[in-house]
């Protein structure tokens, strides 16, 4: 058993569910038009017959501060943008008027900034649960190769120890974003 590319392994296994907890934390709307809002988007092109990412068919902007514009690259590719955007879990009404799609990004409500943070607090939780996850498979493999004589008894030690640090240091990275976005939510 090669116990460097075990680490590395381990490591970009547990690096995979933080970086998933942050790209979907980017996704919940705090009240500030930023075009991060919308990178989780992703729409059924009929023209193309396949799914894009929104990011990828079209020009996102936040001319105002409250304000997010959406302009296609292709213009036959629009209806299927405001449909998306329609169905998104975004809850922002877009405006239509042919050419470019404008998405006003109303005040959040202290319930709403509540229930987003319950949100946050989720998709961080599942964030430690799957670097727990990445933990247990470690570990469980670690066991096989010291009843196989692959690795010492010293070493299994050490390498646990090792897996603990990374995870956490993944679980601190979790709720580095988390705080960060709680913060960023409940700002006014």
């Amino acid at each position: 058993m090669d116990l460097e590319t075990f680490q590395l392994e381990t490591d970009e296994a547990m690096e995979k569910a933080a970086d998933f907890v942050a790209t979907e934390m980017t996704g919940i709307r705090t009240g500030k038009a930023t075009p991060a809002l919308l990178d989780n988007i992703h729409v059924h092109v009929q023209s193309y017959g396949t799914t894009m990412q929104l990011k990828q068919i079209a020009l996102i902007t936040a001319p105002e501060p409250r304000l997010l514009t959406v302009q296609p690259h292709d213009p036959s590719t629009l209806h299927d943008i405001d449909r998306a955007l329609r169905e998104s879990r975004l809850g922002i009404n877009p405006s239509n008027d042919g050419r470019i799609i404008r998405l006003p990004i109303p005040e959040l409500s202290e319930e709403r900034r509540r229930d987003l943070v319950k949100i946050v607090r989720d998709m961080a939780e599942q964030g430690r649960v799957r670097v727990r996850g990445a933990r247990k498979e470690a570990m469980d493999k670690l066991k096989v190769a010291v009843k196989a004589n692959l690795i010492s008894e010293d070493q299994f030690h050490d390498q646990e120890n090792e897996v603990q640090t990374l995870t956490d240091k993944h679980v601190k990275a979790i709720d580095a974003h988390l705080a960060a976005k709680e913060q960023d939510v409940m700002t006014v």
